[in-house]
């Protein structure tokens, strides 16, 4: 018998899918055995993960960050190619994208892809006969027939300060097919939000609304869990977030989950709109380890339907798998099927975190002051390209 170590965070979520996995894993491979290990979340996860890797301790398989964080690890040096696996053509491109340097593929993806976006309250639509819209006019004039009935259209929670970046962040998908080269060219230094016009969209939206008179008249007090309650009920109709508040609609709303809705920040163009992923963490093998043969097939587990089914079972789903042979079971919430459809249609990037490391503390901050109308779009722009070079110096990126 081989024992693998596998190391995953301690949210409960993830210790559940953990365990999941091995249990299902071990039943099929009884001559391999699986011990869980755990660490902390945030930058203190972030420093074991990276002490272990240095010094070689690491677990023979891992669960980390997809994306910018995963980079920063250095997979070349640390992580086993898995370029040659023959799940690697069963995962969707977008995330194969951030686990990947160099042409090479380094991860398998644990757990579900979420989405940030509008959530809307499918009720209230269908009752006002509106639809999703897929371009920022077809919004605007729903948030107009939104008041006219009496409701807030869009609702913020800026008591509840990281609600304010979703104008921005989700609206990446956008920026993305308007500019491809933006990350790079974002991530060099030679290209920003005050003068991408593409990039500061986002910032112009938020305004847009706020000068419109479209939000909640308590937007600026409100907090995220009296966000989710006015969403709920219906008294706001659209509230920009990500789709990982389903979690807290289950938790607190079970009755609602089947009202509310999910779809991508509207942009210019209704044919070239599409969702900006959060994608799932990704599962990664040490170059370190001695059961190599064994870790692949543990990794080639979580990559198969069985492994989907196997998370599926321990948490739930809270948004679509990132492979392909993993189909949703029928009675998912909408939040999840209206999402899976984006990825059905191929209309999915990941958001900019995922493609670049640079990303500034005060986003929050900034994002509040705009969408209350105390700073332009344009001066908010600005403020966060200062913003993020504090941020990309640190890194010792170059050309910063």
């Amino acid at each position: 018998t081989v024992t693998l170590k596998f190391l995953t965070s301690n949210t409960p979520n993830d210790l559940k899918a953990g365990q999941a996995l091995i249990d299902a894993f071990e039943a099929k491979n009884p001559n391999i055995k699986v011990d869980l290990e755990t660490r902390p979340g945030g930058a203190p996860g972030d420093n074991i993960v990276k002490t272990r890797l240095a010094t070689g301790d690491m677990d023979d398989v891992f669960e980390y960050n997809s994306g910018s964080l995963f980079r920063a690890i250095d997979p070349a040096r640390n992580l086993v190619d898995l370029s040659d696996q023959p799940w690697q053509s069963d995962l969707d491109p977008s995330f194969k994208s951030v686990v990947s340097l160099d042409g090479k593929y380094y991860g398998a993806p644990v757990g579900g892809a979420g989405a940030g976006g509008i959530l809307y309250n499918k009720k209230v639509y269908a009752d006002l006969g509106l639809k999703v819209p897929t371009t920022w006019a077809d919004f605007m004039a729903n948030n107009a027939k939104i008041k006219a009935a009496g409701k807030a259209p869009v609702i913020q929670t800026f008591k509840t300060t990281w609600t304010s970046q979703l104008f921005v962040l989700g609206d990446f998908y956008n920026v993305l097919q308007a500019d491809p080269k933006f990350p790079d060219m974002y991530t060099a230094n030679k290209a920003h939000y005050a003068d991408t016009p593409a990039a500061i969209k986002g910032f112009q939206h938020q305004a847009d609304v706020f000068k419109a008179g479209y939000l909640n008249s308590d937007f600026a007090s409100a907090s995220y869990d009296a966000g989710v309650k006015m969403l709920v009920s219906g008294d706001g109709v659209q509230y920009p977030q990500l789709t990982f508040t389903l979690a807290a609609i289950q938790a607190n709303y079970p009755n609602d989950v089947n009202n509310i809705g999910f779809f991508a920040m509207p942009g210019d163009d209704a044919g070239s709109n599409g969702a900006t992923i959060w994608e799932p963490a990704g599962l990664y093998i040490a170059k370190t380890t001695q059961h190599l043969a064994e870790a692949k097939k543990f990794v080639a587990f979580v990559a198969s339907t069985a492994g989907c089914d196997a998370q599926t079972k321990a948490v739930g789903i809270y948004g679509p798998y990132v492979i392909k042979d993993c189909a949703l079971p029928a009675d998912v919430p909408p939040m999840v099927s209206d999402l899976d459809a984006y990825f059905k249609a191929g209309k999915t990037a990941p958001a900019l975190e995922f493609l670049s490391p640079v990303k500034g503390p005060s986003l929050e901050q900034i994002t509040v002051e705009v969408g209350s109308g105390i700073t332009s779009p344009e001066d908010g722009a600005k403020l966060y390209d200062q913003d993020v070079q504090k941020e990309a110096q640190q890194l010792g990126l170059p050309g910063w």
